[in-house]
């Protein structure tokens, strides 16, 4: 089995992100949102794992925290944390679009009867 390392890290800060909110700043919404949204990213790095074309709750999950924290990053200016976890989350979406892309051009073409 191989493991899918980036999609690892990125649920590891997305995780150690939260925590750090919440134990410098003595915020509790970034310490839960961070807890979840990294569980459910080391799931679905956990699926990525286990088969690749298996991407779709770690797109979903980098799609809403690129729009929520880009506009937090729009609103702020702050690059850190929301300008970074922004671009990271950006990044990871690219990474699953363009491996949806890929999926569809190799799809079988449907039949015809």
């Amino acid at each position: 089995m191989t493991y899918d390392f980036v999609a690892i890290a990125y649920s590891l800060a997305v995780t150690a992100g939260g925590v750090l909110g919440y134990v410098k700043k003595g915020s509790l919404m970034s310490g839960m949102a961070g807890v979840v949204c990294g569980g459910l990213l080391g799931f679905g790095a956990y699926q990525t794992s286990q088969n690749p074309n298996n991407y779709y709750l770690s797109l979903g999950v980098a799609g809403v925290m690129t729009g929520v924290m880009g506009s937090r990053f729009l609103n702020s200016g702050k690059i850190m944390p929301a300008g970074l976890v922004a671009v990271l989350s950006l990044a990871m979406v690219v990474r699953y679009g363009l491996r949806w892309a890929n999926a569809a051009k190799t799809a079988p073409p449907l039949r015809k009867d």
